[in-house]
């Protein structure tokens, strides 16, 4: 059986997934199933911890963000979070993304 989608605002600067629109702050409006959104939420969670990393080994400088392949890990998870809200997106959320030019290939 096919899942319902159902409408969700996004804020990917806070982690923000929400149902109303007028509950937070939101930049983007995607239609997605509860297993979409399961899987976008554990990808903000991944985000939110690579930020906090990356936070603490700003502190110590000693490799140049380029040469650290632990930025790696927050590139890759930022494009998949983009690509899904893009596949998932409005058009408005689509053009956005695609202004952007943070996904490797425009989809």
């Amino acid at each position: 059986m096919d899942e319902q989608k159902q409408t969700y605002y996004i804020d990917v600067g806070t982690g923000g997934i929400s149902r109303s629109v007028t509950g937070s702050t939101w930049s983007f409006k995607i239609e997605a199933t509860d297993a979409e959104i399961r899987q976008l939420r554990s990808l903000m969670d991944n985000n939110y911890l690579n930020e906090w990393g990356n936070f603490f080994r700003a502190h110590v400088p000693y490799v140049q963000y380029h040469y650290d392949r632990q930025n790696d890990a927050y590139d890759s998870t930022i494009q998949q979070i983009y690509g899904m809200l893009y596949e998932l997106g409005d058009e408005e959320a689509k053009k956005h993304i695609e202004s952007m030019n943070i996904l490797p290939q425009q989809q």
